[in-house]
């Protein structure tokens, strides 16, 4: 089985076995995709404006590590491209969040009228905007800018109280379309 991925314009590509290094206008992303479980049955390729990707297994679990392999560097492809955003929304009923970033981190207090601060480092290679009651994650890293959004949502998540009546928090309400 075998499929192939056109490398779009303005992004260049190399492959070494299984390490995809791609660079495009926003940046450079490098991705291993080696995983003891695919080593003898994936193949990818360069070849021309084209990445060539092989499998030897002609059932379904081959077809889904192509699939996998393909959205994972197209992911590549479009980051480095056109980049991801992710919003959040600032939500409270009961007690006013306040929400401000210093340097690298983001600090969240009162929420539901807690004492303490809660804190979160953003990583390098993800920005953060706070705008009023918006929070804008941005970058050109899918998995890291995706897994910033939902940490983010994770600091105000609510336990051992009705989510009915307590539905203050920070959610995200707009993701990159696919």
């Amino acid at each position: 089985m075998e499929k192939t991925i056109k490398i779009p314009e303005g992004v260049e590509c190399s492959v070494e076995g299984f390490k995809v290094r791609v660079k495009g206008k926003l940046g450079e992303l490098e991705r291993d995709l080696f995983n003891k479980g695919i080593a003898n049955i994936i193949k990818i390729e360069k070849s021309g404006e084209e990445i060539k990707i092989s499998s030897n297994l002609d059932n379904k679990k081959g077809k889904a590590l192509l699939g996998t392999i393909i959205a994972r560097i197209s992911n590549l492809f479009r980051g480095v491209s056109q980049g991801y955003n992710y919003k959040l929304k600032i939500v409270y009923t009961h007690f006013p969040i306040s929400v401000k970033q210093e340097g690298d981190s983001i600090i969240l207090s009162n929420f539901l009228g807690q004492k303490g601060n809660k804190k979160m480092k953003i990583p390098a290679g993800v920005k953060a905007e706070i705008k009023k009651d918006e929070i804008l994650v941005s970058g050109i890293d899918k998995e890291l800018v995706g897994q910033t959004a939902a940490n983010i949502e994770k600091l105000t998540k609510v336990s051992k109280l009705d989510r009915r009546r307590f539905q203050d928090g920070i959610f995200i309400f707009e993701k990159p379309k696919d």
